[in-house]
C-alpha cells in the first residue's frame, strides 16, 4: 500500500501493442509502474489497468488521485480526468528522464515518432505511421518467421554479417526473409538484415531533426544491439534507460500530478 501523503498522478499510456502505467506521488517520485499487453481491445486494457492499480493500493476513484490517458487507446479510458496527446506526453516524460534538450526517438508497435525537445518543450515532431517496416511490430513478425524471440533475434544479429533486406513493405520484406531462408542464408545473417532494415528506417526519420543528443524510448530501449546500430547509423551515441519504456506514461502522470495539486 502507498505511504506517501498527498495527491497521486497516474499516467495510462495505451499503445497499439503494450499498455504502460506510471504513478507519481505528490513530490514527483515514481512509486509504481505497470506493463501489460494491450490485447485486442483498448477498453479491455483500460479495465485491466484499473484492476491492477486497485490491487496495489492506487484506486483511480480516490479523491486525491488524478488520471491522464495518452497513446493509441487514450479515448478508451473512462476514468481519465484528462486526455493528452502522446507527442506531448512522450516529450514531457523524455525531458524528465534525459534532460530538456535533444531528439527523442520512440519506436512503438505500429509507428515511430521523432520529437525534438527545446527547453523541455516539444519544438517539432515527425511520425512514420504509414508502414510497419520501421517499427517494433516488424521485428516481432520477423522473429516469429525465424522461430526466435526478439531477444534471440538481436543475439543472432550481433553474430551475423550484413545482409540486405530492401523492401519497404512488411509483406514483401517477409517474402524476402522466406527467400533468404530457402537459399540457406544463416539465420544470424538474416537477423542482422532484419535489425538493420528497421534501424535504417528509424535513423532516416530521426536524421531529419536538428541533431542530438538522441534519446531512445519505447519497447526497444533495452535492446542493446538496436541501440548500437542506431547510434552507428546516426553517427551519434543514443542514450536510453529501462524507465524509457514508460516515457509516455510518465509524461501523462506528470500532467495528472499537476491536476491533483
Amino acid at each position: 500500500m502507498p505511504t506517501v501523503a498527498g495527491g497521486y498522478g497516474i499516467g495510462v499510456d495505451i499503445g497499439s501493442t503494450a499498455t504502460k502505467v506510471a504513478v507519481l506521488d505528490a513530490g514527483g517520485a515514481i512509486v509504481h509502474t505497470e506493463l501489460m499487453p494491450t490485447g485486442f481491445s483498448s477498453v479491455d486494457a483500460a479495465g485491466r489497468v484499473e484492476s491492477a492499480l486497485r490491487a496495489v493500493g492506487f484506486p483511480v476513484d480516490d479523491p486525491d488521485t488524478r488520471v491522464v490517458a495518452t497513446g493509441y487507446g487514450r479515448i478508451a479510458v473512462p476514468y481519465a480526468d484528462k486526455v493528452v496527446t502522446e507527442i506531448t506526453c512522450h516529450g514531457i516524460g523524455a525531458a524528465r528522464l534525459f534532460g530538456p534538450t535533444g531528439t527523442v526517438v520512440d519506436v512503438g508497435g505500429q509507428d515511430t515518432k521523432v520529437i525534438q525537445l527545446k527547453g523541455g518543450r516539444v519544438a517539432k515532431f515527425a511520425m512514420n505511421d504509414k508502414c510497419a517496416a520501421g517499427t517494433g511490430r516488424f521485428l516481432e513478425i520477423m522473429a516469429d518467421r525465424l522461430g526466435v524471440s526478439q531477444a534471440e533475434l538481436s543475439a543472432l544479429a550481433r553474430e551475423g554479417f550484413e545482409t540486405k533486406i530492401s523492401s519497404m513493405c512488411t509483406v514483401f520484406a517477409e517474402s524476402e526473409v522466406i527467400s533468404l531462408i530457402g537459399r540457406g542464408v544463416p539465420r544470424s545473417d538474416i537477423a542482422r538484415g532484419v535489425i538493420d532494415s528497421v534501424v535504417a528506417r528509424v535513423a532516416a526519420l530521426a536524421g531529419q531533426s536538428s541533431g542530438g543528443p538522441f534519446f531512445l524510448t519505447g519497447g526497444l530501449c533495452e535492446n542493446g544491439f538496436v541501440i548500437e546500430r542506431l547510434g552507428a547509423m546516426l553517427g551519434s551515441p543514443v542514450t536510453t534507460c529501462p524507465e524509457a519504456r514508460y516515457a509516455g506514461a510518465l509524461g501523462a502522470a506528470d500532467r495528472a500530478r499537476a491536476l491533483a495539486r
